[in-house]
């Protein structure tokens, strides 16, 4: 993903952590293999508050594939966009 839009109709990308309306941070590109082909990388993201929290719930299922800086972050193919 290149930077955030700066059109001031589109929002900032906010945190995926229920009730949270921080700013994201991080990307946690996941895969659910039961599901998923293995290049498939689905997204949550995550304010700073959130993102261990985010990571191991995804971790301790063996979902979590990478966590990276939202503005370093770039789109795999056949990944959803943040």
């Amino acid at each position: 993903m290149n930077s955030p839009d700066t059109d001031t109709n589109t929002p900032a990308p906010t945190c995926s952590a229920k009730g949270c309306r921080d700013a994201a941070v991080w990307v946690l590109a996941w895969n659910n293999p039961t599901l998923h082909t293995p290049e498939r990388r689905k997204t949550w993201l995550a304010c700073e508050e959130h993102r261990e929290h985010l990571s191991q719930f995804l971790g301790v299922r063996g979902f979590l594939k990478d966590v990276v800086k939202l503005d370093e972050w770039v789109q795999p193919e056949g990944s959803e966009r943040p």
